[in-house]
């Protein structure tokens, strides 16, 4: 399989979604444009040096356009970054603690800027690529032809869910609830997790609609009736702040909860190369871990900067109140956590076998290739992750 395409990128906003919602976000972005070049990187007194270790530029394929939920990559940049508006990626010095540790990163748009490729496709596309963002089942998928594997998870759950109007459905309390009804449940088609939801029968397959392409038109024009997909970093926001025609709360539960518990966007490295870059992974990957716990705390100085790249980019217009939400419901739904131990980012096998478990026979009866005999350990590595690194 060469890449996945975009109906099987769930949860995700597509372009028709920011139609109406562009005019209203649109206040709280700042001007963009490209910036001066930062100057060559060296490594600060009593930082970690990376340029003994790792390429002159650590190239990074994100998953989507620059977004809070990325965070602790656009935290990595420093103060002067170099933006590409017309290539859609930032350069420069990567940071820790805030001085240089020798080398740049650039960090590249994902989703419209690459035609909706998977950021792993797209780093056997292009082999200047050193990390990219995929997540769990997407990475099974990848598996047969194009391995990764995941070295950190900045997102220790998956923010993906399904939302309901809780005046229209006051009964609602779970998916499962929503299973027991006909209510529609609205989402991208080709989703895996749907097949999950439905497989289980948690929800069944005649109430749920492939039809949806980002836009909040149909839940506003049903008043409500339907269920639809979103990040409950973003869409609770947009509903209840920023469409005028609806300015109201949504419910919602997480995918995470009814059983499906892939690791979202997690930082991964080419299977076949991770032994080349094993060294600079294992000093890079904890300032990674500790550019997420940084983020989390103090995220003004970053969300600043993606808004601007954002606007750089003419993608899709995000408010720093947009920004600051997502933020916050990351830590309040621990969306950004330790999981069941005092370390943020690393991974559960176990929860990894889960996950094989589920989408492995998915994807067989869609006749989707999978690596024979995959396991948790061809997706994922704890090796090169600080544990004493954490949320306190």
């Amino acid at each position: 399989m060469s890449t996945l395409p975009a109906s099987q990128r769930p949860l995700r906003r597509a372009g028709a979604a920011t139609a109406l919602v562009a005019m209203l976000l649109a206040g709280g972005c700042q001007s963009g444009g490209d910036t001066p070049a930062a100057p060559a990187p060296s490594a600060g007194s009593g930082s970690i040096d990376l340029a003994a270790v790792c390429p002159a530029t650590v190239v990074v394929q994100a998953a989507w356009t620059p977004e809070a939920e990325h965070g602790a990559l656009y935290g990595l940049l420093g103060p002067t970054p170099t933006i590409d508006a017309g290539a859609k990626k930032v350069t420069g010095p990567l940071m820790s603690g805030g001085q240089s540790t020798g080398v740049n990163i650039e960090i590249r748009a994902g989703g419209p800027a690459i035609g909706f490729q998977n950021a792993g496709a797209q780093m056997y596309a292009d082999p200047s690529i050193m990390l990219g963002q995929v997540a769990t089942d997407d990475a099974i998928g990848l598996s047969a032809k194009q391995p990764v594997v995941a070295v950190v998870a900045p997102f220790d759950i998956a923010p993906y869910m399904i939302m309901w109007d809780p005046a229209t459905n006051p009964n609602f309390n779970s998916i499962v609830d929503i299973g027991k009804t006909n209510t529609p449940v609205l989402f991208f088609n080709g989703a895996t997790y749907m097949d999950y939801l439905t497989g289980s029968g948690i929800l069944r397959r005649g109430q749920v609609d492939g039809a949806y392409d980002g836009s909040p038109t149909r839940f506003l024009s049903e008043k409500g009736k339907i269920a639809q997909q979103g990040f409950a970093t973003n869409e609770p926001f947009i509903y209840e702040k920023a469409l005028p025609q609806w300015k109201k709360p949504v419910k919602f539960q997480l995918i995470h909860d009814t059983g499906y518990p892939i690791y979202p966007e997690a930082v991964v490295v080419r299977a076949d190369k991770k032994a080349e870059h094993a060294a600079c992974l294992k000093r890079l990957v904890p300032i990674i871990q500790r550019s997420q716990v940084e983020y989390v705390k103090n995220f003004a100085a970053t969300n600043e900067l993606i808004i601007k790249l954002n606007d750089a980019y003419k993608g899709f217009p995000y408010s720093k109140e947009q920004a600051a939400f997502s933020v916050e419901q990351q830590l309040k739904l621990k969306i950004v956590g330790n999981g069941g131990n005092a370390t943020l980012g690393d991974f559960d096998v176990d929860r990894v076998k889960q996950v094989i478990g589920i989408v492995g026979p998915i994807y067989a009866g869609q006749r989707k290739e999978v690596k024979a005999g995959l396991t948790a350990q061809d997706l994922v590595t704890n090796e090169f992750i600080d544990p004493a690194i954490g949320l306190s």
